[in-house]
């Protein structure tokens, strides 16, 4: 079919298709003025194939299109402050719905199978070449993150009903955070001496213990404003699956992981943690007869 016989309505397809393209371009047009390194290059590159697309649809509508602001301003801040990776994969796991326009448009357009086929691929390969330190280092962050959740919501489970004072629990709380905190960046560290990874044990030790360390302030943050202590303790727990809600989608979007079993694995290991030191800690104030 030729140019000239498309409908209105595929020639509203074509522009939309033209918005998406040009849109992600800027996108990547503005991220490469700010990126220094291989990852510039790569995304300079992904722009350029955005920009193919668009001259190639533009040949079909006839018309110049403009692109979406605020989906440019969205993506380039929630990729400036999340990292590349996890920025232009959501950018990208978005357009799904798009796909199933462009598979549509190829029955009026067929030169447009081959092209989005082939630059599709192409784009998919070049976002396969960014790296990201703090990626590397994904398993050292899940170590200390996951630790600090499931051993400081089972202490401060314990300690609320054994001290019963939030100021006492917020206290205890934060030392025995601290304390892990450091223990946990110590035995990653010997770990990967251990292996032989010597240019990795600082880092990994680092991103351990902060990542436990920033969740221990999190969880604790409740005790420190709020009176109640069983209130302070059911925010600490929801605080505790929103940690864990966001860090999963996180990971499910930059490493291209399952979201849904890693995140029922991690909430109910916290939680159930958290339960059984409950009960045990009821338990033992009832056999010591402890009244704080």
């Amino acid at each position: 079919m030729s140019k000239q016989e498309l409908t209105p309505e595929q020639v509203e397809n074509v522009k939309q298709f033209q918005k998406n393209e040009i849109t992600e371009y800027h996108i990547y047009k503005r991220l490469a003025k700010r990126i220094k390194g291989d990852n510039a290059r790569v995304i300079k590159d992904i722009g350029e194939d955005e920009l193919r697309h668009y001259n190639f649809w533009k040949s079909y509508s006839g018309e110049e299109v403009k692109p979406n602001r605020w989906k440019v301003f969205k993506f380039y801040w929630i990729t400036r402050l999340f990292g590349l990776t996890f920025g232009i994969k959501l950018m990208e796991n978005g357009e799904q719905g798009a796909q199933e326009m462009y598979q549509e448009a190829t029955r009026y357009i067929p030169e447009a199978e081959s092209i989005v086929n082939d630059e599709d691929s192409h784009e998919e390969n070049l976002i396969g070449m960014i790296r990201e330190k703090q990626l590397d280092y994904v398993g050292s962050i899940v170590l200390g993150l996951n630790d600090a959740l499931v051993e400081l919501t089972g202490a401060l489970a314990g300690l609320t009903l054994a001290l019963q004072k939030t100021q006492l629990i917020a206290i205890a709380g934060l030392i025995t955070g601290i304390a892990a905190s450091f223990s946990m960046g110590a035995s990653e560290y010997l770990s990967n001496k251990s292996e032989g990874k010597d240019s990795e044990a600082l880092p990994s030790s680092l991103y351990t213990g902060f990542a436990y360390i920033i969740t221990v302030f999190i969880l604790i943050l409740p005790y420190l404003v709020l009176e109640n202590y069983f209130i302070c303790l059911a925010v600490t727990l929801a605080l505790a699956i929103l940690i864990i809600l966001f860090f999963n989608y996180y990971i499910s979007v930059a490493k291209d992981m399952n979201f849904k079993k890693r995140f029922l694995e991690m909430a109910i290991l916290s939680l159930g943690v958290a339960a059984l030191t409950f009960g045990i800690s009821y338990f033992i104030r009832l056999f010591f007869g402890v009244d704080v």
